[in-house]
């Protein structure tokens, strides 16, 4: 049977014409007319054995004749140079050659992955991709991690207009040649000249080409797992993928558990070890963690999504199971979002699982875009057991009752508080920022009921249906560039009053704290006092005092607000900033 794509994605290249060019005739010939050829997955060519294609579904021979080292070598002069990872590619293809070698170095087989460009591939996260978080896919070869990839890299690029650059380790993102396939749309790629050099092309990409996102495929060794978290660091977006197909893979991982945060053991006292019920040495994460999103692909239209993987990190450290979502999108491209407590690996979930209860629909992703058409609620909801259930699954729309805000004059004769609507800011800065600013704003779910809008300027441009909800309201929109502490608070006391917008930028530092410890105060003013006393007037780079990765981190936040430059660099427990001059 023919592969039959969802209406929502649609092939737009496959190249297997190019693929085919490079066999024998013999193998050629019974592809070129066979009735599954849109669902081949690989050629497989091994020296003295029959050649394979494999399908989707099934497995069969291509001839009855043996593969002979005149077949290889037909193949091997055809195609691209193998790099070190015995990898090879046809130019402005997605097509990948591997080859396994003999005790000598010679080719005896080859296994000829056909790539494919689809688009709607991210629909089950595509507004995760587009909240500025990185994240990080794990699955199985084969289930499509890399095909996500070059999707998200062109939703970045041309509808998020974002400066993208992809790490190609192998070619296998943008296609062999110098010319990368035209699926990653505006996205640049960078080519690497060995696996091992890896690492160093990611940091050398963050230092020379200015990206706000960047995407690595196949994160494998602790050199790259560092560079992701130096990236990380310094405020870029990552999507990655790594090796393992659930998170607790990468807890076991030494090699890359920094991606997560790391794992360390911990020795507690007697009163804490009896509080927690445990014994006195345990395992705990030793920092945040580089991804805070990470995607399980089980299948390619089954995914599960831990939306904090720090969260999910130390429920499992401390024998907790996480409960997930569980993203399924069908053949009419609509996506359901479910949770179940009682899965964490996909041999638990059957298909149809009788006790999963639907999340109601909330006012995010898709839907908030005005790309999806909302399905009505129905009139019996399933009923919920457990009365903290039911306080959730209400949670999600407050409505708010019109005529009954309280309204208190402001100096200037404003009404107090402001009714804001966030859309695709994180409530957990906007709280942060409100609290410790004591600003009269008052966070609203209700579009009706609101004041004003407070969008990323991303979401305002791409997002045509926000503008109309809110002229029709006759509501003020106010966009920032970017989910950060330093914009969202300089918008916020824009809204109230506080600031004006051509004046210099003022901001009060215990906005980028925490927790308000003393030592992220003390850390926060040490770099505000480097930037204005020494950086700016004597245009002299500073280094700063070692500090955590959660401090260093508020650190780089505080010197972006400076639109300077900063570095972190040197070992843990050593590791510190360094600030640059305009």
């Amino acid at each position: 049977m023919e592969l039959k794509l969802p209406p929502h994605r649609m092939q737009i290249t496959d190249d297997l014409d190019k693929l085919l060019e490079i066999l024998p005739s013999n193998i050629k010939q019974p592809l070129e007319n066979h009735p599954q050829k849109n669902s081949l997955i690989e050629i497989v060519l091994d020296l003295g054995r029959k050649p394979e294609a494999r399908f989707s579904h099934r497995t069969e021979y291509l001839s009855d004749q043996l593969i002979t080292r005149e077949d290889i070598t037909h193949c091997v002069a055809r195609v691209g140079n193998f790099s070190a990872d015995n990898r090879a590619g046809i130019e402005r293809t997605l097509h990948r050659i591997s080859a396994i070698r003999n005790r000598q170095g010679d080719i005896i087989g080859l296994t000829c992955r056909i790539g494919r460009a689809v688009f709607g591939t991210i629909l089950m996260i595509k507004e995760l991709v587009e909240s500025g978080q990185s994240i990080l896919l794990l699955g199985r070869p084969g289930v499509g991690k890399t095909t996500a990839l070059r999707e998200i890299a062109r939703v970045l690029a041309d509808e998020l207009e974002k400066r993208v650059v992809i790490i190609d380790t192998s070619n296998e993102i943008a296609g062999d040649g110098d010319v990368p396939h035209p699926a990653i749309g505006r996205a640049r790629r960078m080519q690497v000249a060995r696996p091992e050099l890896q690492h160093q092309v990611m940091i050398e990409a963050v230092e020379n080409h200015m990206p706000e996102v960047i995407i690595i495929d196949e994160i494998g060794t602790e050199l790259e797992a560092l560079a992701a978290r130096t990236i990380a660091e310094r405020g870029v977006q990552l999507v990655g993928t790594a090796h393992g197909n659930h998170l607790e893979n990468l807890i076991k991982n030494p090699t890359l558990s920094d991606l997560i945060g790391g794992i360390q053991s911990v020795t507690l006292g007697d009163e804490e070890a009896r509080r927690r019920g445990s014994q006195k040495t345990v395992l705990e994460r030793k920092a945040p963690p580089t991804f805070e999103i990470a995607v399980e692909m089980w299948e390619r239209q089954k995914w599960v999504v831990h939306e904090d993987v720090a969260q999910t990190v130390d429920y499992l450290l401390r024998g907790k199971q996480p409960i997930p979502q569980l993203r399924q999108v069908n053949d009419e491209g609509e996506v359901s979002i479910t949770r179940d407590p009682s899965f964490s690996s996909p041999q638990q979930v059957s298909t149809n699982p009788p006790t999963l209860i639907d999340i109601p629909n909330k006012p995010t992703g898709l839907r908030a875009q005005g790309k999806m058409t909302p399905l009505p609620i129905a009139p019996h909801p399933q009923p919920i057991h457990n009365d903290f259930e039911e306080m959730l699954a209400n949670s999600w729309y407050q409505l708010e009752k019109t005529g009954q805000k309280m309204r208190t004059p402001g100096p200037n004769g404003e009404d107090f508080p402001i009714y804001l609507y966030p859309y695709g800011i994180g409530k957990s800065h906007l709280d942060h920022v409100i609290s410790i600013l004591k600003l009269p704003i008052v966070l609203t779910k209700d579009l009706d009921s609101a004041d004003a809008v407070l969008a990323l300027r991303s979401q305002v441009k791409h997002h045509s249906k926000l503008v109309q909800l809110a002229k029709e309201r006759q509501l003020p929109i106010k966009s920032i560039k970017s989910n950060s502490i330093p914009h969202i608070s300089r918008a916020l006391k824009e809204l109230v009053s506080l600031e004006d917008g051509n004046e210099p930028e003022s901001l009060d530092i215990r906005v980028l704290t925490r927790v308000g410890s003393d030592d992220e105060i003390e850390a926060l003013e040490e770099a505000r006092l480097a930037v204005e006393q020494i950086v700016i007037p004597q245009g002299q780079p500073v280094e700063l005092l070692p500090r955590s990765a959660k401090v260093r981190k508020m650190q780089h936040e505080l010197i972006e607000h400076y639109r300077l430059r900063s570095d972190s660099f040197g070992d843990e427990p050593n590791r510190r900033l360094r600030i640059y001059p305009a």
